[in-house]
């Protein structure tokens, strides 16, 4: 996962889970709603004041857009180790 799809995949979560909508974020952090749009499709990357606004206007600090998932371990258990 690249630094684009994180940005993207965060700022989604993060603005749905405020209720927001793109024009809503959009406006609240004085960049055009197509801009946003674009960063949640990793169309563009943002450049590090876009991210900071986005994330004053989320309530969140920037790193928090950046910050990788994390990962999640789905070993399948072989047949000695269910048994």
């Amino acid at each position: 996962m690249d630094i684009r799809e994180i940005l993207a995949m965060n700022l989604r979560k993060l603005r749905q889970a405020r209720g927001l909508s793109q024009e809503e974020l959009a406006h609240r952090a004085e960049i055009d709603r197509t801009y946003i749009s674009a960063l949640e499709r990793s169309v563009y990357a943002a450049g590090i004041d876009v991210v900071d606004r986005l994330a004053r206007s989320l309530g969140v600090e920037a790193a928090d857009l950046l910050t990788r998932p994390p990962t999640t371990s789905r070993k399948r258990k072989s047949r000695r180790q269910a048994e």
